[in-house]
């Protein structure tokens, strides 16, 4: 017993002094890039879903889908889900006239009126009925929207009421800036979503 024991020492002084003889110096806190983010405590509990209407064509007019989200203030990621077209159960009845983006592209909004949309490179200037699209539903996810039920399932999103509007439409717009062309279109025209 006293050997297994005297073996076993031996092999993880070995091992340290290996580990300490590999030749990397001992060296301070290197400061390199920022903090990691969007790390999130498992006690944290998910905020929940709202259903958001993105619009589609459907027989080419204008038609609000709505959408279930977990955060609807994040517009790049909204935008992005509109670009990404419908998804198979909406692709029965819906079509669109965006372009499939390689990248999220840069939203911002200029007092809750204005909403400016940069667009990845090489995407070509947007048709009338795309540029509608985007309006709308750019306009309608700054209005009020509702939480979908608690055990909702995805597809419950067509049960919720659509949201009251707070404002006219009429001063909502969006302006698209592509690679080297920009366009707007303002959301005075906008149906509204059923219910």
């Amino acid at each position: 017993m006293k050997g297994s024991r005297a073996g076993g020492l031996l092999v993880g002084l070995t091992a340290a002094l290996t580990l300490a003889a590999c030749g990397v110096p001992p060296s301070d806190v290197i400061q390199a890039g920022v903090p990691a983010s969007g790390m999130t405590s498992p006690s944290a509990t998910p905020r929940a879903p709202v259903a958001i209407p993105l619009y589609f064509l459907r027989d080419g007019d204008l038609v609000s889908y709505p959408r279930k989200v977990y955060d609807p203030g994040n517009l790049g990621a909204v935008v992005r889900l509109l670009f990404d077209g419908p998804t198979g159960s909406e692709a029965e009845t819906a079509t669109t006239e965006l372009p499939r983006l390689t990248d999220t592209p840069d939203v911002s909004v200029d007092d809750g009126k204005v909403f400016s949309v940069q667009l990845p490179k090489n995407v070509p200037p947007l048709s009338h009925l795309a540029m509608r699209q985007l309006a709308c539903t750019m306009a309608r996810v700054t209005l009020p929207i509702f939480a979908l039920p608690t055990g909702a399932s995805p597809d419950s999103a067509a049960s919720i009421p659509p949201a009251p509007a707070r404002r006219s439409l009429a001063d909502s717009s969006v302006q698209v800036l592509g690679d080297g062309w920009a366009m707007t279109q303002s959301a005075a025209s906008c149906p509204d979503p059923p219910g």
